[in-house]
């Protein structure tokens, strides 16, 4: 069963959850660097858990994780590292705070290189699924198949996000996402 047909399904308040995600988010292009290193950080977080886990801690993530200042992540210390580990509203897991530590410092290499994370994901494009998971593990920290498809379903570089008539695929068709520009 789709995302689009399971959320249908769904009882209230978790419907009205994964809802406003999946209409208004998921598909859809996301042009700021820093929105990207957030959907990178959440899906990294969801290996192992429900997708539900961690739309209910979003709000926390963005207060832990300094709304996913890419400069502000990258530079964390220690202390931010066991702040983290501390931090009950988030997932406590080491490898994922390592690696979105780690990640911030690599997408601030790609800006300082090409401008943009964006700019780095439009340059690799178009590649198979296969592909951007290859690239990603050699890249990122903590970048497994599911996480990599997820995120970038999640940001219009791969299709898949919503079935063919689903509403919200014509809404992000005319948004023209990557993934349509092959």
């Amino acid at each position: 069963m789709s995302y689009c047909t399971a959320i249908e399904n769904m009882p209230e308040p978790r419907k009205s959850l994964h809802k406003a995600y999946h209409d208004k988010l998921y598909g859809f292009p996301i042009h700021d660097d820093n929105e990207l290193f957030c959907r990178l950080v959440l899906e990294i977080n969801q290996a192992g858990l429900s997708w539900e886990t961690i739309l209910k801690k979003e709000e926390f993530f963005r207060k832990a994780y300094s709304n996913f200042d890419i400069k502000k992540v990258a530079a964390y210390t220690e202390t931010e590292r066991e702040r983290l580990m501390n931090d009950a509203g988030i997932i406590r897991n080491r490898l994922k705070i390592n690696a979105a530590i780690e990640n911030a410092k690599t997408i601030l290499a790609m800006q300082k290189e090409l401008g943009s994370f964006e700019k780095w994901l439009e340059s690799q494009h178009p590649k198979t699924k296969e592909e951007w998971v290859k690239l990603f593990k050699k890249t990122f920290k903590f970048t497994g198949g599911e996480i990599v498809n997820e995120f970038l379903m999640s940001i219009g570089y791969l299709p898949g996000a919503h079935d063919s008539n689903c509403k919200i695929h014509t809404e992000i068709l005319k948004t023209k996402p990557m993934w349509q520009t092959v």
